[in-house]
């Protein structure tokens, strides 16, 4: 049995280190792309679903489709914002989380093109820990919150002050601090400012 956990242990770790490498060539190759194509490029061949709306009235029809073929049901949004998205397609959400929630409807701080990751802070999840968030994460955000690198989102964090507990999440691979086996299915609804 032991050979068998090794054997597997090698097996999935090859596979974990090819996508890292996939995912690096792929960044390697838009170097010198546009953010916003380098980002949707990198967030989708990590799993994500981008869904590009060119106005809210777009954004809203996305959202009620995304809603419709998943299934969901309930949501849970804190965001008075996004409580308007969800009142006009009569969507039933709750602004604390639930264990009734199948999804989540969120914002988030910053898109970072250089690997397709979505960073996320207290402001968008509120107090919870990362891993209560149900497996269905619905992300609007903007195209001026696509910054190039860690580097320039963590430049914007210290200047915007107050901002904790720092997380990033991508596609169907996720940096969250969770122990849960299964990823998040994440889908992007970036809005043109």
């Amino acid at each position: 049995m032991n050979l068998f956990k090794k054997i597997v242990s090698k097996l999935t770790s090859q596979s974990e280190e090819e996508e890292k490498q996939s995912l690096e060539k792929l960044g390697d190759s838009l170097k010198n792309a546009d953010l916003d194509y380098k980002f949707a490029q990198l967030f989708t061949h990590s799993g994500g679903f981008f869904n590009y709306c060119a106005d809210e009235a777009e954004a809203l029809q996305t959202l009620n489709q995304i809603i419709k073929i998943e299934g969901i049901s309930n949501l849970f949004c804190w965001d008075k914002d996004l409580h308007n998205f969800l009142n006009v397609i009569k969507a039933p959400y709750s602004s604390e989380l639930q264990s009734t929630n199948d999804a989540s409807f969120i914002t988030c701080e910053y898109l970072i093109a250089y690997d397709g990751r979505i960073m996320l802070s207290h402001n968008n999840i509120l107090h919870y820990h990362s891993s209560r968030l149900p497996n269905k994460i619905i992300i609007m955000a903007n195209v001026s919150q696509i910054v190039s690198n860690l580097n320039d989102a963590m430049g914007k964090i210290k200047r915007n002050g107050n901002i904790k507990n720092l997380t990033s999440i991508s596609g169907g691979q996720t940096k969250m601090d969770t122990s849960s086996s299964t990823n998040p299915k994440l889908f992007l609804l970036l809005l043109e400012d």
